[in-house]
């Protein structure tokens, strides 16, 4: 190895260092700020409504979790009784489950696409059990910016929450 190999190779080891790994970027609780949703033909809508509330967390061990919720979504099942689909009405169930969403799995960075792929083990929506949910990434100050591109574009801002 010369000199200008060696020189090079502390100098990138040093940056390694000194930069975090995208990874650990995503570690920690994040507030969901907006979640706007962009049709093809330009329409915008806000699934979780314009004051959407939300948790998405990330560990170092690779596990994270998210729910979403539209707040005011009504219920006539008393607080600390267990909700019960086989009992509930039609329309109570479509307000249960309209406007909310939660799953876990594991995730991985895939820093040269500026990717994260939420690897779902379990949902409130079976079809998306197994399935891996690809979002675009990118931080700004204490905001993570995710954004899903499926039958529109999903673009969800969160905000990280303070230790």
């Amino acid at each position: 190895m010369n000199r200008r190999q060696a020189i090079g190779a502390v100098g990138l080891a040093t940056a390694l260092r000194a930069a975090p790994a995208s990874r650990d970027s995503f570690i920690g609780v994040w507030k969901l700020i907006s979640c706007e949703r962009k049709s093809a033909d330009g329409r915008i809508d806000f699934p979780y409504g314009e004051k959407p509330a939300g948790r998405i967390t990330y560990d170092k061990a690779g596990r994270m979790s998210a729910q979403l919720m539209r707040p005011g979504r009504r219920s006539t099942v008393a607080p600390g009784v267990t909700f019960s689909a086989g009992k509930a009405g039609c329309e109570e169930i479509r307000e249960a489950l309209d406007g909310f969403i939660a799953y876990f799995g594991t995730f991985d960075v895939v820093e040269s696409t500026q990717t994260v792929i939420h690897h779902v083990q379990a949902c409130l929506v079976p079809s998306w059990v197994g399935t891996d949910l690809k979002r675009t990434y990118r931080f700004e100050a204490n905001r993570l910016l995710l954004t899903a591109i499926s039958t529109g574009t999903l673009e969800l801002t969160w905000e990280r929450e303070q230790d």
